[in-house]
């Protein structure tokens, strides 16, 4: 796999891992088959996926726990997650960005992966109800403490990474994105020009819908001998030299598919095949 610098300093392989589906159904409590997903995590560093994205609200902090039960102590893995909510139920997300939750979420990551400083720790998302200059300042004094290395965001445009970078510098930008849904076209233009990971959610689209797609996307996907997923991930990989996608999977074959992505080179005329913008 080609690799990324996140921070300009912590290198790590282009295709990671999402820790969401380890979870239980709604993202909420242990998973169905909770050897499986242990199976999966301990997996992943043997096809040499050595970036995990998580969140302490993926569980509530189920995923935190049994990334650190399979692979602690996380030799040669950063292991990036995220706070800014709070759940109350399957599928339920409330977003609390005030200060002080975000710093205790941020030493309860710590607690709960068993680290000493978490390599990279991404505001999960911009509280509108809560000054701007105070989540901001929670993140700069969360880096500033030496909790967290590096700093991200999620859902956001180009003018918020351009108002959080006066305050921290943004690391990475984990937004939705994927072949169908490119309405971050932009903000993954401005992170390759600013050197700033892009972590693409969903990235074979929510509930896995690129893995099944027929079309151009099928046909491609034959030619090659691979899946319609394998493809949609190529082409992500394709897309710009700083995008991290996180396919996530509770399944060691799916992890297996997903990870056989890497190897996968499309050329120029096969991208521009699938539709750039």
């Amino acid at each position: 796999m080609s690799d990324f610098k996140i921070g300009g300093t912590i290198a790590v392989n282009r295709l990671g891992f999402g820790g969401m589906q380890i979870t239980g159904d709604g993202v909420w409590g242990p998973p169905r088959d909770r050897a499986e997903a242990l199976r999966v995590l301990k997996r992943l560093p043997e096809l040499g996926v050595d970036f995990i994205d998580t969140a302490d609200s993926y569980g509530p902090d189920v995923s935190e726990q049994l990334i650190r039960e399979a692979l602690h102590p996380y030799d040669g893995l950063l292991i990036a997650t995220k706070a800014g909510f709070t759940r109350g139920g399957p599928h339920m997300w409330h977003v609390n960005c005030r200060p002080e939750h975000l710093i205790a979420s941020a030493r309860k990551s710590l607690r709960q992966l068993g680290i000493e400083q978490i390599g990279l720790w991404q505001l999960h998302r911009i509280d509108g109800r809560v000054p701007r200059a105070e989540q901001f300042g929670a993140v700069k004094q969360l880096l500033d403490e030496g909790v967290i290395a590096h700093a991200g965001l999620s859902e956001v445009s180009v003018s918020d990474i351009q108002a959080a970078s006066k305050v921290f510098p943004v690391a990475t930008v984990q937004n939705a994105y994927n072949m169908a849904d490119r309405g971050s076209d932009a903000v993954v233009d401005y992170c390759q020009a600013n050197g700033i990971g892009f972590i693409p959610y969903y990235p074979l689209g929510g509930g896995g819908e690129l893995a099944r797609a027929g079309g151009k996307l099928a046909t491609l996907a034959r030619a090659k001998g691979a899946t319609s997923g394998q493809i949609a991930l190529a082409w992500l990989l394709k897309r710009s030299p700083v995008m991290l996608p996180i396919p996530g999977t509770s399944k060691v074959a799916h992890l297996e598919e997903n990870c056989a992505a890497a190897a996968i080179t499309l050329s120029d005329a096969e991208f521009a095949s699938l539709g750039h913008r």
